[in-house]
């Protein structure tokens, strides 16, 4: 099939870049190896996202949601679980090659977040035994979580988020290895506010039960300290795999990272990218930021492919 613009990824980056290839009346394709939604779904659907302009709070899932409906009211056509392979150059054309199909387009987008991504672990013993026994990455809805006794690991606003949404209906620990978070400060304020009670300085030295979690055992100030929990929920980052990258002949930063240019152009003419997969001088991590750098990015796209006469 043929269109003016394929793009990789439909996290909020990809999404937002379908949003206005559209209201360009660009013929648009999104595809995703995941889920639609990227992160906001995938690692924490049950966080509430508190600076996202237009919503006092919005829980991540319903946010992912929303970008998703408005994707697809504007006519987008949106593929799950397709992993693209190949970006190959053809006759005034890309042809993106994917798990499941070939398509021809004008233009290119990569909008893959941190690619491939699986949290990180604890790497301690326990962890990998009692998993999906009281041990998870991801916080379960509310209301799996009613009575329980909550050990929260992490300390940036992910994690807080957690602790907060937890300790509404449970007895919830965040347990943090550092002395301070690296959460925002409105965040932290937020959970110095709540009934979260908080273990600093803190390491995690096992996850101790048989058939389910039933404790884990902390490390602080030297002395080891038994915590009882049902619930032992790990937030302290992603591995991420970006090794598509190298296949597709993008001109890479040392960290492994698409190089763009102030307009969120790449080595490669008419592939642009934008969101998390791209670093620059002064880049800065957030949601907002991403659907920023994929309004440019449409917006070369849309020159490079329509040509118009004001560009």
């Amino acid at each position: 099939m043929n269109y003016d613009v394929v793009i990789i990824g439909a996290g909020p980056a990809g999404l937002t870049a379908g949003i206005y290839a559209r209201s360009k009346g660009m013929t648009t394709l999104l595809l995703d190896s995941g889920r639609v939604g990227g992160q906001l779904v995938s690692l924490y659907p049950e966080k509430g996202i508190h600076n996202y302009p237009g919503f006092e709070t919005i829980q991540a899932r319903k946010l992912s949601d929303k970008l998703y409906a408005q994707a697809e009211s504007m006519g987008c056509d949106i593929k799950e679980k397709e992993k693209v392979e190949e970006i190959n150059n053809g006759e005034e054309e890309l042809v993106v090659v994917s798990s499941k199909g070939e398509y021809h387009a004008k233009s290119v987008i990569i909008a893959i977040g941190m690619g491939s991504f699986k949290p990180k672990k604890m790497g301690c013993p326990g962890e990998d035994e009692l998993f999906g026994k009281g041990v998870t990455y991801i916080l379960p809805a509310k209301e799996e979580l009613v009575g329980k006794k909550v050990a929260m690991f992490g300390g940036g606003n992910s994690a807080i988020d957690m602790a907060l949404i937890a300790t509404q209906v449970a007895d919830t620990t965040l347990i943090h290895r550092r002395a301070e978070f690296r959460a925002d400060e409105s965040t932290v304020k937020q959970l110095e506010q709540s009934e979260v009670k908080t273990m600093m300085n803190s390491n995690l030295v096992s996850i101790n039960g048989t058939d389910k979690v039933e404790s884990v055992t902390i490390k602080q100030d030297d002395k080891e300290i038994v915590v009882p929990t049902d619930l032992v929920v790990i937030n302290i980052g992603i591995s991420a795999d970006l090794d598509d990258l190298k296949k597709w002949n993008l001109e890479l930063t040392p960290e492994g990272l698409v190089k763009v240019g102030f307009d969120m152009s790449t080595s490669r003419p008419g592939v642009f990218a934008c969101g998390d997969v791209v670093d620059y001088e002064g880049k800065y991590k957030q949601i907002t930021t991403a659907c920023g750098e994929a309004t440019t990015a449409t917006m070369m796209a849309y020159k490079f492919v329509k040509k118009p006469y004001w560009a």
